[in-house]
């Protein structure tokens, strides 16, 4: 089993990697922030450190399970797929500029397959969530790391997007919302956060009651 969690690790921290690395040279900088404007992006990199430190617990270069990171991660992840599936579906414009997907190869990874890959070590493998104040702290601490940065400096730094109401916000949709608006809408999207924590939490003690096991991975 260590042999195959080890190709598996390896597999995701390749694939976290090389997105990363094309991320930081081939991602679009035409505003302030760059691609980093972006929560996908910052889940796509908590990913990569996420999957560093699993690989280097499986090549036994660690012993430190960093579970409140891993946690808060997979939360972060979760965020990244309802947030972004659910406005698409509703209004793609309200999440892209011109209402179209971007690459198939990067969007099914950075959307899909990524956050799925993280989820399976998370729960499955490491069996995180075991920590759940410590998560949670955690979580809410990058969740308002990323609304000061979206508020403080991304949108007033950037001259687009254009919505109804303000512009430069990273998506085109909160540009369309006063701050009342995007109180309410950073509050509500909190909330789901810590129940998809709590959901997650959930699951992995079925998994560990389950599935028990000695030997940590």
């Amino acid at each position: 089993m260590a042999r195959g969690v080890l190709i598996f690790r390896w597999a995701v921290f390749l694939l976290a990697a090389g997105y990363c690395i094309r991320t930081i040279f081939f991602g679009s900088y035409e505003g302030f922030g760059g691609p980093f404007r972006y929560l996908t992006i910052w889940a796509l990199f908590l990913s990569f450190f996420a999957a560093s430190r699993m690989l280097a617990l499986s090549e036994g270069r660690s012993t430190r399970r960093w579970d409140a990171f891993v946690s808060m991660t997979a939360v972060i992840n979760a965020m990244v797929l309802i947030l972004y599936w659910r406005l698409y579906f509703a209004d793609p414009t309200s999440v892209t500029r011109d209402g179209q997907l971007g690459d198939l190869w990067l969007e099914l990874y950075l959307h899909g397959v990524g956050p799925v890959l993280q989820w399976i070590d998370a729960t499955f493998i490491h069996r995180a969530f075991r920590r759940v104040g410590q998560s949670l702290l955690l979580l809410i601490g990058v969740i308002f790391a990323y609304v000061v940065w979206a508020e403080g400096v991304v949108g007033p730094m950037n001259d687009t997007p254009i919505g109804a109401v303000t512009s430069g916000l990273p998506y085109p949709f909160l540009n369309d919302l006063d701050l009342a608006g995007r109180a309410i809408f950073y509050g509500a999207n909190l909330a789901v956060a810590v129940v998809v924590l709590l959901v997650f939490v959930a699951i992995s003690f079925v998994v560990r009651r389950l599935f028990p096991r000695q030997e940590v991975l």
